[in-house]
């Protein structure tokens, strides 16, 4: 499995090796010994599989507040994703900067999203899925997220901003201005 860490501290690309013959294909997607040298100690606890149906669907950006903070594991399995995260770690030196990295079945890589990352993704074709590992359970009370849209984060998406598609939750999230991160920043 090939690693590259990204600009934002704690944050990887994984890319899988993949066998293929005229069958089909292998690939081992997911290795807690390797995954334990980038990330150590953590366990996964649920895994979540979405589909897309249309190109121009943005979901996020979403995160969840401690005590349930969740890093994730993301991939895409079928269709082409761009994905961002966002740095809220309170005393990162990269707090408040993004990184974008294209996920999809043909570049077949995957991001590791630590927990203190707002985190979202666009679907650049139909029928996309998504599919993600994450360190806690869903807790409704601890969902929480930033607009995507928002000015300070300066985030160039795929398409224009009227055009993508958002839930009606995603269309009502706060301002990064007026966020107050729970989240530290722990140097490695």
């Amino acid at each position: 499995m090939k690693i590259e860490e990204l600009p934002l501290s704690g944050a990887f690309v994984l890319t899988p090796k993949r066998f293929g013959d005229e069958r089909g294909f292998f690939s081992e997607t997911f290795n807690a010994q390797a995954f334990e040298d980038i990330a150590p100690g953590v366990v996964f606890v649920q895994d979540n599989h979405s589909l897309s149906r249309d190109a121009g669907v943005l979901r996020g950006l979403h995160f969840q507040l401690p005590p349930h903070a969740q890093g994730k594991l993301v991939r895409v399995p079928k269709g082409r994703v761009l994905d961002v995260i966002v740095d809220l770690r309170d005393g990162s030196p990269t707090y408040g900067q993004h990184a974008s990295v294209e996920l999809s079945a043909n570049n077949w890589k995957q991001l590791w999203v630590p927990s203190g990352f707002a985190h979202a993704f666009c679907t650049l074709e139909p029928d996309t899925e998504f599919c993600y590992k994450v360190t806690d359970f869903y807790a409704p009370e601890s969902d929480s997220g930033i607009a995507f849209d928002d000015p300070d984060l300066g985030i160039e998406w795929p398409f224009p901003n009227d055009t993508l598609i958002l839930s009606e939750k995603d269309q009502k999230l706060g301002s990064f201005r007026n966020f107050s991160s729970p989240f530290s920043y722990v140097e490695t």
